[in-house]
């Protein structure tokens, strides 16, 4: 049995200033990210650091977990404070490049 094939992972996209007074969201507020990833050991746990470095005040117990229907993924819904675009935008960039991250949404 051959070892799975790694494909790079497209680079993080920057999105657009968007003026605050143009923003759709209010800060602070509750704003859930799902992140997906193969499902290993780590994975949740290494997602998880990374939502603490942005939102310290983090709550564990808000977190979903879905396994795929083949079991060979994970989908990771978190909930943080959102308290900024700039922390939103920083927070999709470094769970984007984390190696262990497929997807973030």
């Amino acid at each position: 049995m051959n070892p799975p094939k790694l494909t790079p992972k497209a680079p993080a996209v920057i999105p657009p200033v968007i003026p605050p007074e143009q923003s759709l969201i209010t800060y602070p507020s509750a704003f859930p990210i799902k992140v997906m990833g193969a499902q290993v050991e780590g994975f949740l746990e290494a997602v998880l650091a990374v939502t603490r470095q942005f939102d310290p005040g983090f709550d564990p117990a808000t977190v979903e977990i879905r396994s795929s229907s083949g079991g060979r993924y994970l989908g990771i819904t978190v909930t943080v404070t959102a308290t900024s675009r700039e922390q939103l935008d920083e927070l999709y960039r470094t769970l984007s490049t984390h190696p262990m991250v497929k997807v973030v949404l």
